[in-house]
């Protein structure tokens, strides 16, 4: 994924997954992406436009510690509030969903009426996930703590909790009413790769049946950035290792494609 040494966008990779709870492998994400993305053409026929011509870099992989993710959480938190600092659109590769908690926090200082659209087959809002309140089964519990109900959405949303039931309920939202729901407010967009089906996706750590298929989710992220105002990003979730053939990391590495040529397009347009 060739890159310019000073660009508008900034890759950054998160490799971190002490939290998974059944199969870990999160953090060889960004690293599977990186390579898989060499095998890619940069033109997107969805888009007709080319990521050869797109102002972005890649900053590399942060070095976070093992275990407790809080001090992780301040590592990924301290390096996107630089960028949004340098007027630039932090894009974290993941790693587990947790990471996502760090963004968020930076963008949320920067923006106080930021929103969060939230692309996922689970939930992730239980209080606390075995006595843990930092875990990628909690990470959207903790954003609405920080933010509340009123700025999140969540769009793919298939597992969850008899508990968390409610709030999914409350959350959910059809890719179509996302952008009226959000209007001109600065918006931070999550995606997890389980929100895909197992069968175009099996890389992840909890695959879920009944997913999106690779064109669905594409063209909503697309959608999502070219009408909303997208002040940083994420995708997380590959586990490469659980998918030998590749594909996953395939799968992957397109998405970060799309998402890259849609950021620069919305750029342009407004400039």
């Amino acid at each position: 994924m060739a890159s310019k040494q000073d660009g508008a966008v900034c890759l950054f990779g998160a490799p971190f997954d002490s939290t998974a709870s059944f199969r870990p492998g999160a953090r060889f994400g960004p690293a599977a992406i990186r390579e898989a993305s060499y095998a890619l053409e940069t033109f997107s026929p969805v888009q007709l436009a080319d990521l050869e011509e797109c102002s972005f870099m890649d900053q590399g992989d942060l070095e976070l510690p093992f275990g407790d993710p809080a001090p992780a959480l301040a590592i990924i938190e301290e390096h996107a509030r630089q960028i949004v600092s340098g007027g630039k659109t932090p894009f974290l590769l993941g790693g587990e969903h947790l990471v996502s908690l760090g963004a968020v926090r930076a963008a949320a200082q920067a923006w106080p009426d930021l929103v969060v659209v939230h692309l996922d087959a689970h939930a992730d809002l239980r209080h606390d996930y075995l006595g843990m309140e930092l875990s990628h089964a909690t990470v959207m519990r903790r954003i609405l703590d920080l933010l509340g109900h009123d700025r999140v959405r969540q769009i793919g949303v298939r597992s969850c909790t008899r508990e968390e039931h409610g709030l999914v309920t409350e959350l959910a939202s059809a890719p179509d009413r996302v952008v009226p729901w959000a209007g001109a407010r600065p918006c931070y967009l999550t995606c997890d790769l389980d929100i895909l089906d197992p069968s175009v996706l099996p890389g992840t750590g909890t695959p879920e049946p009944g997913g999106l298929m690779f064109g669905e989710l594409a063209g909503i992220l697309v959608s999502v950035i070219n009408r909303l105002d997208v002040v940083g990003l994420d995708v997380v979730e590959l586990a490469p290792q659980l998918d030998p053939s590749g594909v996953s990391s395939v799968a992957a590495a397109k998405i970060v494609r799309e998402c890259l040529i849609a950021l620069d397009s919305t750029r342009r347009r407004q400039a």
